[in-house]
């Protein structure tokens, strides 16, 4: 029986349910269902929907070894392109709504607040990710090459939760809970890493 993963619905299926959030946040936004305060709310759904993002990224790998299902590689550029898409739109909320392009308020932010000094860096750490994510950059840097500039996810995952975990200060469960799937989806990842450590040159490891 052919996976419901390799039909030609899935994509376009997992493409509507990644943009779900977007368009829930946007339809309670010109509702006014955002609560008093619609900004926080924005900013804090589209940072978490940055970091479940990146989860289910990095998960990738180990499902598809771990459980041979093979056809979840076709899942996870738009995977990672989502995440980038909401830690946009998080970067955004900020930048615009928070802000108001106040560019010297923005820029003593993040020199003088460590949690948006975590943040920033987690978003730079998302561009070139985003940017060589097509098969034309694999091609361009090589295999091996565009592998060891795509494990950047992992500081942008780490910088991610330190952003968080900074910005709720006192109730640390949530950012807790993200460190704990981010270190366990790191540990499932070390087998592969060691294998690729091993093995001959050439050839294009999972990131």
């Amino acid at each position: 029986m052919r996976p419901w993963t390799a039909s030609r619905a899935a994509r376009p299926a997992l493409f509507l349910l990644c943009l779900a959030p977007a368009l829930w946040l946007a339809a309670g936004a010109w509702r006014g269902a955002l609560g008093v305060n619609p900004i926080e709310k924005i900013t804090l759904e589209t940072g978490q929907w940055t970091l479940r993002l990146l989860a289910a990224t990095l998960a990738i790998t180990p499902l598809r070894k771990l459980a041979r299902w093979p056809e979840l590689i076709r899942f996870r550029r738009m995977l990672g392109l989502f995440a980038f898409f909401y830690a946009s739109l998080h970067l955004m909320t900020y930048v615009w709504l928070d802000q108001f392009f106040d560019w010297k308020e923005i820029g003593r932010d993040v020199l003088k607040r460590p949690f948006i000094t975590a943040g920033a860096l987690a978003f730079a750490a998302m561009l070139p990710l985003a940017a060589t994510s097509t098969r034309g950059w694999i091609a361009r840097l090589g295999g091996r090459r565009w592998q060891r500039l795509h494990r950047l996810v992992y500081l942008a995952a780490a910088a991610g939760v330190v952003h968080f975990w900074w910005k709720v200060k006192s109730d640390v469960r949530e950012p807790a809970l993200y460190a704990l799937l981010f270190a366990l989806l790191l540990a499932l990842r070390l087998p592969f890493f060691a294998r690729n450590a091993r093995a001959a040159a050439g050839g294009q490891a999972a990131p």
